[in-house]
């Protein structure tokens, strides 16, 4: 096995992580559910112009916090056993739920199929926050100006964390789910989206995160790896405090939507993709979640891959997720 350009495997193994975890974090996101459930999601289906035999899909928008019209596409088979399992699916970071087609497989399947478009990134859903500070690049900063002031609230990622709990509920309520059959999916951003929908939302059964983005920012920093998908933590220092003042207080806040601290709370089983070689998304930084899950979990490790797709993942996935 090649080294990793991050700790060495066995260190990786036991490695828990550097961010700091704020004293309130477990009340924070208790809090924050019970704002999400009061919510009136009022949700809406609207036919899609692209159809499938044997397929109904459609754009859903439900509202969600601060008032935002939040989109997903859904899928739904025509001819399958009621109640059938759910698979929601999370993109990577400023992208989209993608195309229809690459869906088709798990609705055929006879899975209700639906994927959330990130407020305020490339898809139909919106960013309503109003923030202080910095907007002109990173979700992971935006509302940290207002955190540094007693506002954590205001972090954005909170609100996309949210909406990925709020979407598997609206799919579980539907009367053709079996909400005790429900999983989730992603890579980057959607790996970590995975990891938060299956916390905040505990009935959910299976989930396959690929190297989740969004965990220990201040390992990221230390290794210099403030850069590509991680970069605006460079900017917001070099522009809001270069003198690294406030470097401590930053980190804490950040630590509201570290997704190491959600770990614990997941029940379901968890298959999780990793590649040694990952510079987006550190190892170290992955193994600090994965090393605190209390669940049922498989890692599976590409040695020679960095942030790229993995041979023969998705097929894994799919078995993984046909379990349901």
């Amino acid at each position: 096995m090649p080294l990793t350009f991050d700790l060495p495997i066995e260190q990786l193994k036991t490695y828990q992580g550097k961010n700091p975890r704020p004293s309130d974090f477990d009340s924070f996101w208790d809090q924050s559910l019970a704002e999400m459930r009061s919510l009136d999601s009022q949700v809406e289906l609207i036919k899609a112009e692209f159809q499938s035999p044997n397929v109904d899909c459609f754009h859903l928008y439900f509202t969600g916090m601060d008032g935002a019209r939040v989109h997903a596409k859904l899928l739904r088979p025509q001819q399958s056993t009621s109640p059938h399992p759910a698979v929601l699916m999370f993109h990577g970071y400023t992208g989209d739920s993608g195309d229809w087609y690459d869906k088709l497989g798990y609705a055929a399947a006879g899975f209700t199929v639906a994927a959330l478009d990130c407020r305020g990134q490339a898809g139909l859903s919106e960013d309503t926050s109003r923030v202080s500070g910095n907007t002109l690049h990173g979700h992971i900063i935006r509302g940290l100006d207002d955190a540094l002031k007693g506002q954590p609230e205001k972090l954005l990622f909170r609100q996309v964390f949210l909406d990925t709990a709020q979407l598997a509920k609206i799919i579980m309520d539907m009367p053709d789910v079996d909400a005790d059959r429900v999983g989730v999916l992603g890579g980057s951003q959607g790996g970590a989206l995975t990891i938060a929908c299956a916390a905040l939302e505990p009935r959910i059964k299976r989930a396959a995160p690929l190297y989740p983005f969004l965990s220990d920012y201040i390992r990221v920093w230390e290794m210099d790896q403030a850069k590509d998908a991680y970069r605006e933590l460079q900017e917001y220092f070099r522009h809001t405090d270069p003198t690294h003042r406030n470097e401590t207080s930053v980190f804490e806040k950040l630590g509201y939507i570290d997704i190491q601290f959600l770990a614990s709370r997941i029940k379901a089983d968890v298959l999780w993709g990793i590649g040694l070689m990952d510079t987006i998304c550190p190892p170290s930084t992955q193994f600090a979640v994965y090393n605190k899950l209390v669940c049922s979990k498989e890692l599976v490790i590409y040695p020679d891959y960095g942030h790229e797709p993995f041979p023969g993942w998705s097929d894994r996935v799919f078995q993984f997720l046909m379990k349901l």
